[in-house]
């Protein structure tokens, strides 16, 4: 894909989670749900980009296993339009985000679309780190679970079955494809030092260190809010009884 393609596909893929959002604003919204409507269609918009992304990264490799080889100079011109459809949906979440949030409860999701956007958008540009980029994509596996819990908790369902089960799948999928695939690619940022410029090298890094940073956090919240506050209601319960 030339530049021109690129722009384009990003383009596209904003069209696209637009018209998503507005498709979600009208459907049928629970009630619970209803009192933050913005909220409950960019979750949901997120919820089908973590579904299209996840399903595209796995196909990638499986579709062109060289690219395992060399996260570098290998891809195919599938996993170099995932990359950019996914920019696309990053930017407009991002301004989605701006114009419908105060800065004080999104700075996080922000600061993370900015890293994100930055590192990917070197990639598909210089046409390299694509295998790298689809790896890190590979994350939104999790985040199918991580959102459809938001979309439960919304949906006052957080005392159900489906939410239990959810949250250890989500949990056990946040340390497989968010804590254990940022460890793999750092160890292979590090690895392959020689092998990468000074500045995407440092833009990685950075990268790296950010998103590993912010995970740790929210993989505390999580299991703060789904398991460790569980068991204290429960211990509370069983002291009554």
């Amino acid at each position: 894909m030339d530049l021109t393609s690129v722009i384009l596909t990003t383009a596209g893929s904003i069209g696209f989670f637009r018209l998503v959002n507005t498709g979600f604003g009208e459907l049928p919204i629970p009630e619970t749900a209803s009192r933050n409507a913005w909220k409950w269609r960019n979750i949901s918009s997120s919820f089908v980009h973590s579904m299209i992304t996840a399903i595209w990264a796995v196909l990638c490799f499986y579709l062109h296993p060289q690219m395992a080889e060399d996260l570098i100079e290998t891809h195919s011109a599938f996993s170099h339009l995932l990359v950019s459809v996914s920019i696309g949906y990053f930017i407009y979440d991002f301004f989605d985000m701006v114009l419908n949030q105060k800065l004080t409860q999104s700075w996080e999701l922000l600061f993370h679309h900015v890293v994100v956007i930055t590192c990917f958008g070197l990639s598909v540009v210089t046409c390299r780190y694509v295998g790298f980029a689809v790896v890190a994509l590979l994350v939104e596996i999790n985040s199918i679970f991580l959102h459809l819990r938001q979309m439960l908790r919304m949906a006052n369902l957080a005392a159900g079955t489906l939410y239990r089960v959810n949250s250890m799948v989500n949990l056990g999928t946040y340390v497989v494809f968010r804590i254990n695939t940022l460890a793999w690619m750092t160890r292979w940022l590090v690895l392959n030092r020689d092998k990468v410029p000074l500045l995407a090298y440092t833009v990685g890094s950075v990268g790296m260190a950010i998103m590993t940073a912010m995970n740790i956090v929210l993989f505390c919240r999580l299991l703060r809010s789904d398991f460790l506050k569980s068991s204290t209601r429960e211990a509370k319960k069983e002291k009554e009884l």
